[in-house]
């Protein structure tokens, strides 16, 4: 990956103070790895790790992986479905005359399954799964008793899927996050910046990745290293 870049302008006239133009802090996408030696493991997804790496032997052919937002369901699923030989689809793309295709290599990851947009095809999923004996990993941020479907039969179903809950993040494994999304975006940090964020920021996932975010644009902006100075006035500019 390209390294950090700084560009400067100097408008040199004779005399004249040097103009140095305001560094934009642009929204570019960092990009994140699903690799298994990428994932940081604890206590707070020990049983959803657990139960995919039991895979096959799951207590049913169909299971839940439920969490917040930032949690690690899409790294999970990738990692489950690089082994399962799994079809990862749209929820959006799914629709009952494409259900067959989509379970061809008998294993399939259906993420943010409470937003199918009719539940007859997540119906026919689920039965169709059972019937050939293929395997479905449905994640949400709810559990499947909670998800907004008003079909009687699939309730039934979704009640009965064996569920793996994602919990909030222990203070090592949120200080753990926070060194790792800091060297997603080549953002240096030392400890003593890990600690105050983690101490003064949600316990969550996503609380993490916005005060990274928020430090590494306000570094690029002000062309300063991420000091503990640099990162208090960023949670104050954000109301933390």
């Amino acid at each position: 990956m390209p390294g950090r870049a700084d560009s400067t302008r100097s408008d040199t006239a004779l005399g004249a103070t040097p103009f140095r133009p305001r560094q934009l802090a642009l929204a570019l996408d960092h990009p994140e790895s699903y690799a298994r030696e990428d994932f940081l493991s604890g206590s707070c997804n020990e049983d959803a790790l657990a139960l995919l790496d039991s895979w096959p032997d799951w207590p049913a052919n169909a299971v839940a992986v439920i969490g917040p937002a930032g949690s690690g369901k899409t790294h999970l699923a990738t990692m489950w479905a690089a082994v399962a030989g799994a079809r990862v689809v749209s929820t959006h793309a799914l629709d009952q005359a494409a259900l067959p295709a989509a379970l061809a290599t008998g294993a399939l990851v259906v993420e943010n399954a409470a937003a199918v947009p009719d539940g007859r095809t997540l119906f026919h999923l689920i039965n169709l799964a059972r019937e050939e004996n293929s395997f479905l990993l449905l994640t949400a941020h709810a559990p499947p008793a909670a998800w907004p479907f008003a079909i009687p039969d699939l309730l039934s179903r979704l009640r009965a899927l064996p569920v793996v809950a994602l919990k909030a993040p222990d203070d090592a494994m949120l200080r753990a996050v926070i060194v790792k999304l800091a060297a997603d975006r080549q953002l240096a940090v030392d400890a003593n910046v890990v600690r105050y964020l983690s101490a003064r920021i949600e316990r969550s996932f996503a609380a993490a990745k916005a005060a990274v975010t928020a430090l590494d644009r306000e570094a690029l902006r002000q062309r300063r290293p991420a000091t503990r100075a640099l990162a208090a006035e960023v949670l104050r500019g954000r109301g933390s």
